[in-house]
C-alpha cells in the first residue's frame, strides 16, 4: 500500500531520544525535508511541552532513563491523542515488536535505518493520521494476505510471532530447520514484507488469524 500524499511544512513531526547526537541527526534530516521537527530529550519534556492543538506524528526511541517508548505509547492513549508513533530501537526482537504494535505504534525500526526508510514511515504515519478508514482498508488486506499462507506457513508464522528461534518451530512442527527457513521466506513473500517489524504489525491487525 502506498503512502498517502502529505504536504510538509505543516506537518509536525516530535522527535524523542534521550541520544543527542540522534536527536540532531533525526530533526536535521527532517527539516530537510520540511517538516516541523520539535526535538526532545524525554518523554515527560514532550508532555510538557505539547500544546493543545500540536498534532502530526512521534518518532522515538524505545529505551530511555524515565518513560520508556511503550510507557509513551501508554500515556497517548490514556490522553487520547490523534498522534501516531513510530518506535525507533536498536534491540529489536519479535515480543518488542508485538508489544508496540499492540500498543499501538504505526512502525517499529531497527537501528541503523536508511533515511528514506523513516521519511517513508514519517509521511505514512502523517498520513494515518485520523484515517480510521485506511486502518480498516489495511485490516482488509492484512486478512487476505493471511488467507494466501497453507497451514504449514500459518503455524511457522505463529512461531514465529511468539517469538521462538527455527530449530524449536522445527521441534514442535516435527520437521526440519530448512523446511522452517523455506517456509518462513515464502510467507514473508505472500505477506508482502521485507522485515521482522512489517511482518508483525500487518499479522497484528488481525490478531486472532495469527493466533497470538
Amino acid at each position: 500500500m502506498s503512502a498517502p500524499a502529505v504536504a510538509p511544512g505543516s506537518a509536525i513531526v516530535h522527535v524523542i531520544d534521550d541520544d543527542a547526537a540522534v536527536r540532531d541527526s533525526l530533526r536535521l534530516l527532517l527539516k530537510m525535508e520540511a517538516f516541523d521537527v520539535r526535538a526532545h530529550a524525554s518523554a515527560r519534556e514532550f508532555f510538557s511541552c505539547l500544546g493543545p492543538g500540536d498534532g502530526g506524528c512521534v518518532v522515538t526511541d524505545v529505551r530511555m532513563p524515565d518513560t520508556s517508548g511503550l510507557e509513551l505509547l501508554a500515556e497517548i492513549k490514556v490522553r487520547g491523542l490523534d498522534l501516531p508513533v513510530i518506535v525507533i530501537t536498536a534491540h529489536a526482537d519479535v515480543s518488542l515488536a508485538v508489544q508496540a504494535m499492540k500498543a499501538g505504534a504505526v512502525d517499529l525500526l531497527e537501528k541503523p535505518f536508511g533515511e528514506e526508510t523513516l521519511l517513508r514511515s514519517v509521511r505514512q504515519a502523517l498520513g494515518l493520521r485520523g484515517a480510521v478508514d485506511g486502518r480498516g482498508s489495511e485490516a482488509a488486506i492484512a486478512r487476505d494476505r493471511l488467507a494466501s499462507l497453507t497451514a504449514r506457513e500459518r503455524e511457522v508464522l505463529v512461531g514465529v510471532l511468539e517469538g521462538r528461534p527455527n530449530k524449536i518451530i522445527a521441534h514442535e512442527l516435527g520437521i526440519s530447520v530448512r523446511t522452517v527457513e523455506a517456509h518462513r521466506a515464502r510467507l514473508m513473500v505472500k505477506m508482502q514484507v521485507r522485515s521482522l517489524s512489517e511482518l508483525v504489525r500487518i499479522s497484528v491487525l488481525v490478531p486472532r488469524a495469527a493466533s497470538f
